[in-house]
Parts: C-alpha cells; sequence; structure tokens
C-alpha cells in the first residue's frame, strides 16, 4: 500500500470476479450516466483534447489501468523549500472550451501546475493542479479573487486527478472510467469573474506515492498551498492582494473545511474572504459506516490504503486485520476512479476483506490505536478563519448529515461566523449515491452566490442562533 507508484498499471484479476453484494449494476449506469451528462450538458461543447508537451521524464512512463500518465506528474528528486513555490507549469487546454468573440478561449485559459507543499508527517511533497484565468471580467469590488477549489471524491488511481480531468472530461478506455463532474462548479465560479485554482491533493496525479483521501492535514495543505502558487503562475491577474475563497464538496468540502482551520497556523498569508463546505466528511468514524456496504464502498478502501501509507499505527492493525482478499481488493482499488469503484466494489461490505469478518469499522472502534489515529482527522476542534457556510443534506446516507450539522455546531460553539444550510429532500435511494450527490447540485447556485458575495466584500451573517431549531 506504501510502494511508489511506478509501475504499470493494469486491470487486477479481482475486478473480473464480482464481489459478494455487488448489486444493481443498471442502477450504477443510470448513476454514471446521470453523471456526464450533467458534466457535458454545462452550457459548454466539447472540443477534442490536445496532448500537454510532457517534461523531461525521469522515470520509465507510468500506466495507470491503460492511462499514460504525461511526465509532467513525476516529481523532481529535490523540491523548494518555500510552501506554494512552483515547480513547474505548463499549458493545459481545458476539454471544454467555446472560442469568445475576442479569439480568447471561454471560459478561461488553463495551466497546469505543480507546487510544493507539507505532508501529514512534516515531508515536503509535490502537488500538481491546475490555475485557471477566466475570460470574463470581475464585476466587483477590489482586484481579481481568487478561489481555491478542492474537488468531490475523483478516486485514488492518478488518472483520476482533477487537472487530468480538466483535459480529458471523460476518460473510457474500457479498464477506467473518470468524469470530471466538478467542471459545472469550476466555470459557473469563472464566469463570475473569478480565477479558479484546483489542487489534485497530495499523491493524486503526482506519480510518486499513493494519494493519501481524506487526510486532513494533507489536504488542507494542498489546497491552500494552491492559493499560494497561483499567484506565481506567469500570465495570472491575481496577486497577494486578491481576496481568497475555497469551495469544496464531500471530499473537497472535508478539505475546505480543514483548510479554514488550519489557515491561522499554516498559512497567515492566504487571508480568507469566506469558505464554502459542503457534505463534509468531518467525523470519519462516522463515515466510514455510512460507506461500507454502499455504492461508494471503495472509498473505504482508499481511506484504509491511503492512512496505512502516513500513520504506522494504522498500518500495523491494517497489516493484522487485512485477509489477503482484502490486501489485493485495496491494491486493486488503488488504481481506480469512482466510475471503476462503483462497478468494482458497489455494495460491497468490508467484513469480507478482514481475518475476523468484522467490519472495518468494528476493528477500529474496538482498538484505542485506531480510534487515535481517526480522532486525529476529526475537522471541528478549531475554530475556522473567516465565515464558513456549511451545507448538508439532510437525507445523506454517505456522508451522513448529524456529522457535518455536528460541525457547524462545534464552530458555532468556538464563536465562528457560520451559515448553516440544511438541503431538505426526499429519501431518494438508500445508499446508492443518490442522496449525496443531488445536494450538490441543488446547492451549487446558492453555495457560489453565497462565496461570491463574501469575495465581494459583502458581510456573511452568520445564523448560529438558529441551530437548535435547525434540522
Amino acid at each position: 500500500m506504501s510502494r511508489k507508484k511506478t509501475r504499470s498499471r493494469s486491470r487486477s484479476p479481482l475486478t473480473s470476479t464480482p464481489p459478494t453484494g455487488r448489486g444493481n449494476r443498471a442502477g450504477l449506469r443510470l448513476l454514471v450516466g446521470a453523471v456526464v451528462t450533467g458534466t457535458v450538458c454545462a452550457g459548454l461543447s466539447a472540443v477534442p483534447a490536445t496532448a500537454a508537451a510532457p517534461a523531461a521524464a525521469t522515470t520509465d512512463p507510468v500506466v495507470s489501468r491503460g492511462v499514460t500518465i504525461p511526465a509532467f506528474y513525476t516529481p523532481p528528486a529535490q523540491l523548494p523549500s518555500t510552501n506554494g513555490a512552483l515547480i513547474r507549469t505548463e499549458a493545459l487546454p481545458l476539454g471544454l472550451s467555446i472560442p469568445g468573440l475576442d479569439g480568447r478561449p471561454m471560459p478561461g485559459t488553463a495551466t497546469r501546475l505543480m507546487y510544493k507543499s507539507t505532508d501529514s508527517t512534516g515531508r515536503p511533497v509535490a502537488v500538481t493542479g491546475a490555475y485557471i484565468e477566466p475570460s470574463a471580467a470581475w464585476k466587483g469590488t477590489g482586484p481579481r479573487p481568487l478561489v481555491a477549489l478542492a474537488s468531490g471524491t475523483m478516486g485514488q488511481g492518478d488518472q483520476c486527478a482533477p487537472s487530468f480531468a480538466l483535459q480529458h472530461p471523460l476518460t473510457l478506455n474500457g479498464d477506467t472510467l473518470s468524469v470530471g463532474y466538478e467542471a459545472l462548479s469550476i466555470y459557473r465560479i469563472l464566469s463570475t469573474g473569478a480565477a479558479v485554482v484546483v489542487t489534485d491533493y497530495v499523491g493524486l496525479g503526482a506519480t510518486d506515492r499513493l494519494h493519501t483521501y481524506v487526510n486532513r492535514l494533507d489536504q488542507a495543505h494542498a489546497l491552500l498551498d494552491a492559493a499560494r502558487a497561483a499567484r506565481a503562475v506567469p500570465g495570472a491577474s491575481v496577486t497577494a492582494a486578491s481576496r481568497t475563497g475555497l469551495y469544496g464538496y464531500s471530499q473537497g468540502g472535508g478539505a475546505s473545511a480543514a483548510a479554514a482551520e488550519l489557515q491561522p497556523s499554516y498559512a497567515p498569508d492566504v487571508p480568507l474572504s469566506g469558505t464554502y463546505s459542503g457534505a463534509p466528511p468531518a467525523d470519519l468514524a462516522s463515515v466510514m459506516k455510512g460507506i461500507d456496504g454502499s455504492a461508494l464502498a471503495g472509498a473505504l478502501a482508499w481511506s484504509i490504503s491511503g492512512f496505512a501509507q502516513s500513520d504506522p499505527d494504522l498500518r500495523a492493525i491494517v497489516d493484522a486485520n487485512i485477509s489477503a482478499t482484502g490486501r489485493a481488493a485495496l491494491a486493486d482499488a488503488s488504481t481506480m476512479c469512482v466510475g471503476d469503484a462503483l462497478f468494482g466494489y458497489g455494495f460491497t461490505k468490508s467484513n469480507k476483506w478482514t481475518n475476523s469478518g468484522k467490519s472495518l469499522g468494528d476493528i477500529i472502534a474496538a482498538d484505542p490505536r485506531a480510534r487515535a489515529a481517526l480522532d486525529k482527522q476529526r475537522i471541528g476542534t478549531l475554530k475556522p478563519a473567516g465565515p464558513v457556510r456549511v451545507a448538508t443534506g439532510t437525507q445523506d446516507d454517505i456522508v451522513p448529515h448529524s456529522q457535518a450539522r455536528k460541525l457547524a455546531v462545534d464552530w458555532c460553539a468556538k464563536g465562528a461566523d457560520v451559515t448553516y444550510d440544511a438541503v431538505v429532500l426526499p429519501n431518494l435511494g438508500d445508499k446508492i449515491l443518490t442522496n449525496h450527490l443531488v445536494p450538490l447540485i441543488t446547492d451549487q447556485g446558492d453555495a457560489i452566490s453565497w462565496l461570491t458575495d463574501r469575495l465581494s466584500g459583502k458581510p456573511a451573517t452568520s445564523n448560529c442562533w438558529s441551530m437548535p431549531i435547525q434540522p
């Protein structure tokens, strides 16, 4: 689980043998189709993506499920000392784009980035991402602002990286399926005139390590350092004087929430005007129970593999409790995107992966070291910087509503400026992702409007007073 990703990636034999309880493939196809349709119908027309010029390769190319990862994503041996320092850049052709009347592409001009950050163990790490200079003018007050966007769950294979998805909105080759669904939120933000920088997170895209999925420190640092890196991009109009906002839903909601908490100590030079945290996985013990046996059960494998890589205590627990079947599943899932995980491990229960037949949640609950490791990932123990907006679907059973609501309560208790919005919808299907995905779309317009107001200098109005009567 901790081996560097420098070998060729191919489909594991496990993917050709459906795990017990995989379930409704037709429903999953409809779900994937809905995501693809929603992405492509964002008011843009698709154009063929062209390959970016690769950087000089120092190793053999990494191939992940039949996708050759560009040499750009291979970090150099030596990294800068400053967090947020650019390591390299290159032009990034957007896969969804239209020509503007002035000849510039709409919604903007993109640059692929690699920049330096610090991981949860305190070690330097190279992170990739993308900066997009919008074609639209900023009509608010002050200089053009910047939104640092943390993507929702894309997977753990390097081919799933958000920056790669901006160039290739749909990757489908028979071995992997990745959909760049965050294009909708990114392009809507760009239409306001704000610039956007997207982080690929630690180890997603960059080929030197495994993606540390939902690791609080890794994600927060990567997002804040992306904001720093954006200021140095050649041709970027954002500066240190630009107001900065954070935006994220699901995995991204956890990343933006953690970044808002850590900004005062880690990145005081990135003053925050506002943070949107949608469906944040603030309490991973609760979230693990939500995804276990769900359509997105593969995400449980991603989190376990990522934490085993960076936390020695959890690595020892995994080594002691995961069966041979579980090890094969974790290795297989480590190269998957969301689409692959839906079809490969949808509705799998984690007790199929353990020696004892107990679920991973039960094993962690019974081990003080595991509980302590997850407690370190808890979001809500620090007061966030600036105003924050927390949104959560009341029927969300993947990233449970109750733990997201508690994040808002915890922040309110610390005196934070919190706008809490419970997205009330009917139950749209147990454990099939709809209760989690629909609020992503229905709340997106309000979320972007709220963040745009903060970037324009308008004050937020906290509704912490209403929490006792909020669902």
